[in-house]
């Protein structure tokens, strides 16, 4: 490792802050393997050894907070989550702007984001410093992307409804995109999703 990319200062936004109105319970508490959606989450995150694991609480905020019991992750509490993702992305990137190089920002309902992925989405930056690390799954774009500390004015402007996708489009030219399989990307959003996850789980660390 060069001494740039020992100051190149990573964290990780791990959005779990939503209200799951789809799934009708919190998904993010319901287990797959053994263990919490969320802590799969977060634990995958502190694997990859981002500098910082910092968790964004709103709906049901303290059950949240006690599934990742014992895990060395930082909380912030987003009054506003009901607003819009956005106004996560903005608790998130508020919290480290002033110490961070970059922020990842993961998705806490993705189960088949793995450590080895987060770490691929790192070792990028930190190879090339692009202003964006996006991941590609077939022809669709999705987290975990990463932001360079350039572009993190433009992520505390973000709009309630807004996520981070439109800041990434507007670097299209100077971004990274990096292939994964195309079913890394099937998240839990419903009832389905979640039979479906339980079905076909991923022991990947």
């Amino acid at each position: 490792m060069t001494m740039t990319e020992d100051r190149l200062r990573v964290a990780a936004i791990v959005l779990a802050a939503g209200s799951s109105r789809r799934m009708g319970t919190n998904k993010l508490l319901l287990a797959l393997e053994g263990e919490p959606l969320v802590r799969r989450a977060v634990r995958r995150c502190l694997a990859a050894e981002f500098d910082r694991v910092v968790v964004v609480l709103g709906h049901e905020a303290s059950r949240v907070r006690a599934a990742l019991d014992g895990l060395p992750c930082e909380f912030v509490e987003n009054a506003d989550h009901a607003r819009g993702v956005g106004t996560s992305i903005r608790a998130g990137v508020g919290l480290v702007a002033d110490a961070m190089d970059a922020v990842v920002m993961v998705l806490g309902d993705m189960p088949y984001v793995t450590t080895d992925m987060l770490r691929t989405v790192l070792s990028w930056y930190r190879a090339t410093r692009p202003p964006v690390v996006v991941s590609e799954y077939g022809d669709v774009q999705a987290p975990p992307t990463l932001y360079d500390r350039a572009l993190f004015a433009r992520l505390l402007a973000i709009p309630d409804g807004s996520g981070g996708k439109p800041v990434a489009h507007q670097l299209a030219a100077l971004r990274v995109t990096v292939a994964f399989p195309e079913a890394a990307r099937r998240d839990v959003d419903a009832t389905a999703d979640y039979e479906r996850a339980r079905a076909k789980p991923t022991t990947t660390p």
